[in-house]
């Protein structure tokens, strides 16, 4: 990394070049080049290249209240230094007022590219191909000397993120200005230990005015229907970009559904009775709920959909991460996350000293808190089961005694009032689940979110399925069935509509608004704590389970009630304008590290996919129309459960061949991804030889 700033002692920039003007012949020109500031107030840099009149503020960090300013000298300089010292290799500027508790952080030209290399980044080279950047051959790549046009912001600054990070202690280290007790052990990680010493309260990316309004107006305050995605991973980087790209893909996708379930409702009288019915709550006889060709339609349709959707999305998700250079993100032995810790050790893979933690020891959390934990969960999962029946039973009965329009308007209590406990459930689940994943302490930051991504999906899937099973499977009951999609399907939009944007919107007018008045004459720190009071950005796992769950109502059970794709196209519709006005006005900057897929989430929803063909060929064998069809042409109960088991294979079957049919990547990306694998073993065989040389 760049050599910049000063060392881990405590020696500044200048003391450093001046050392070096000393003991170099020509010393007088190497200082000139070394105490040169990028800017007024920002640390120095050695890097001629890095020499710059205007440094652009990317980060944010703000410190405790009670740091001392020895502390935060000490911080700047650490920041500054190269990382062979424990630093960043990166600029810090202290702010406005030097005892003040901002340190603003930027990143010169050296640092920025041999992150790019390291991270696995592809840019545009010069003959206008996307290659894996290297930072040898860096002069061959367009734009490589104007890192706001090379590097987008997001990426700029999550690489500041990332180098921050990464700082390593290279010795034992006493904090500056602190207790003798706040020391640093070798390899031990800087910016964890400082925040949870409270020397670190904060750290974030700064929104740009005049592009966040920019990006606003191409978004979601004007007209237009499709999404400027370029601009949102400029912007935030392109795991949001993914995301809301999915979000579009998925609406979009929702149209022929949506279609067919309105052209069957309008054509099959007995089908706008069973709308009607579930809608009203009134009860519904047998005879209603037999499933007539429409609905034998709609399940065919829904399960080969589910199939397409998600190989068409591979491929456009493929040409994305291509466009945005993510195609070849790097795989390396990373370093330990920052939230890892363990003895201080010899890494036998890596041979580096850093924090080891025994896979035993994991494991064991794993079983004896983890587990049991998540199954207390589920158990409370099926109490709220248990209590939804039961309240069943008694407003059936209670509208059976009065039969009354207010017992009437009381069948849909129960349901409202589950909905409420499971969401409510969930948000503290989600919770649970962090600090659990947090104490299984995985060394690797994918080996985390894969196993918080892991125990939130069981829960999601056992607490929003776990009831439409059982009404489906045990009870049988298909009116039951239906009520309870149209109460999920509307009373859940509604609350996800008034939790995720009304409230928000409302504390931001009501309460925040009143703290974040500016001018333009203001201190640029005033500025910057006017973001602070935003709240932190919660992620997009909430987005994705939401949608995870839309897509497991219409996939397995849309046949019971065709309406199902035309509710979610409706919701989506206003649902991208709403996640991104939350994600531009109501919360702070995320980063975003740079990534090529949606990671396990495409397998969940490819799992929902299989299992919407197991779900749709109960629900009509359920039907007494198809039973009576089967006793006419002679076939019995056991022969009509077998015929149904073959239909199932042959459709799983027909979503293989479709899956093999459909290529995860065009033809043209499959090309290009091999031409830089090519070219990357080619420039690594080229620095093997230059280092034997």
């Amino acid at each position: 990394m760049n050599e910049a700033g000063g060392d881990e002692g405590g020696s500044s920039s200048g003391n450093t070049a001046q050392e070096t003007e000393d003991k170099s012949p020509g010393g007088k020109n190497l200082n000139k080049l070394s105490a040169i500031s990028t800017g007024p107030g920002w640390t120095k840099v050695s890097c001629p290249c890095c020499v710059s009149e205007h440094v652009e503020p990317l980060v944010v960090v703000r410190l405790g209240e009670k740091v001392h300013p020895e502390t935060k000298r000490w911080l700047i300089r650490l920041i500054g230094a190269p990382q062979k010292d424990g630093g960043a290799a990166l600029l810090a500027h202290p702010g406005e007022d030097a005892s003040g508790d901002i340190i603003m952080v930027s990143a010169p030209r050296c640092t920025l590219l041999r992150a790019t290399e390291e991270l696995g980044l592809c840019k545009t080279y010069y003959n206008g191909e996307m290659e894996a950047f290297s930072y040898n051959d860096r002069q061959h790549f367009k734009d490589s000397d104007n890192m706001e046009v090379f590097l987008t912001l997001a990426e700029r600054e999550y690489i500041v993120k990332y180098e921050l990070d990464g700082m390593r202690a290279q010795r034992e280290l006493r904090i500056p200005g602190m207790a003798d007790n706040y020391t640093l052990q070798h390899r031990d990680n800087i910016w964890q230990k400082l925040g949870s010493a409270r020397v670190i309260l904060d750290t974030f990316p700064l929104h740009k005015k005049d592009k966040l309004k920019a990006l606003s107006e191409a978004w979601y305050s004007g007209n237009q229907l499709a999404q400027p995605l370029d601009s949102v991973n400029a912007y935030f980087g392109s795991s949001v970009a993914l995301y809301f790209s999915f979000l579009g893909f998925y609406t979009w996708s929702l149209v022929p559904p949506a279609i067919l379930g309105l052209s069957i409702t309008y054509f099959s009288g007995e089908v706008q009775k069973e709308m009607v019915d579930s809608v009203s709550g009134s009860q519904v006889q047998v005879v209603d709920d037999d499933a007539g060709p429409g609905h034998m339609v709609q399940a065919v349709f829904s399960m080969l959909w589910s199939t397409v959707v998600m190989e068409l999305w591979k491929r456009r998700r493929s040409s994305l991460s291509y466009r945005w250079g993510t195609l070849h993100l790097a795989e390396r032995f990373a370093e330990p996350r920052p939230g890892f810790h363990g003895d201080i050790g010899v890494n036998p893979v890596t041979g580096r000293m850093e924090p080891l933690f025994p896979e035993w020891q994991r494991d064991l959390r794993m079983a004896l808190v983890s587990v049991p934990v998540v199954g207390m969960f589920l158990g409370l999962v099926v109490l709220g089961m248990v209590c939804f029946y039961w309240g069943e039973a008694q407003i059936k009965q209670l509208h059976q005694d009065w039969d009354s329009l207010l017992t009437e308007t009381l069948l849909y209590m129960p349901s409202v009032l589950h909905i409420v406990y499971t969401n409510m459930l969930a948000n503290v689940y989600k919770r649970v689940a962090q600090t659990l994943t947090e104490y299984e302490n995985h060394r690797e930051e994918s080996a985390f979110q894969n196993h918080l991504t892991a125990k939130v999906l069981v829960f999601t899937f056992f607490n929003y399925f776990a009831v439409l099973f059982h009404i489906a499977f045990f009870k049988q009951d298909v009116p039951l069935l239906r009520k309870r999609l149209a109460s999920l399907l509307i009373v859940s939009q509604l609350v996800n509509q008034v939790t995720e944007v009304v409230i928000p919107f409302l504390v931001d007018r009501l309460v925040n608004a009143p703290h974040k008045t500016q001018r333009e004459d203001d201190p640029q720190e005033d500025k910057f704590r006017n973001q602070i009071t935003l709240p932190v950005f919660p992620g997009l796992f909430g987005e994705y389970i939401e949608l995870l769950v839309q897509f497991g109502y219409l996939s397995l059970f849309s046949c019971v009630y065709p309406l199902t794709a035309v509710l979610l196209l409706i919701n989506n519709l206003t649902e991208i304008r709403s996640d991104a006005y939350k994600i531009c006005k109501l919360f702070r900057r995320p980063f975003s590290p740079p990534a090529a897929n949606m990671g396990v989430w495409r397998i969940a929803f490819e799992v929902l996919s299989f299992v919407s063909v197991v779900s749709n060929c109960w629900l009509l064998i359920l039907s007494p129309r198809l039973r009576e069809l089967g006793r006419e042409g002679g076939m019995s109960s056991t022969d009509i459960l077998l015929l149904a088991v073959l239909v199932e294979h042959v459709l799983i079957l027909i979503k293989v061949v479709l899956t093999v049919l459909i290529p995860d990547e065009p033809d043209w990306i499959r090309k290009k991804k091999e031409h830089i694998e090519y070219t990357s073993m080619q420039a690594l065989k080229q620095q093997m030889i230059s280092k034997e040389s």
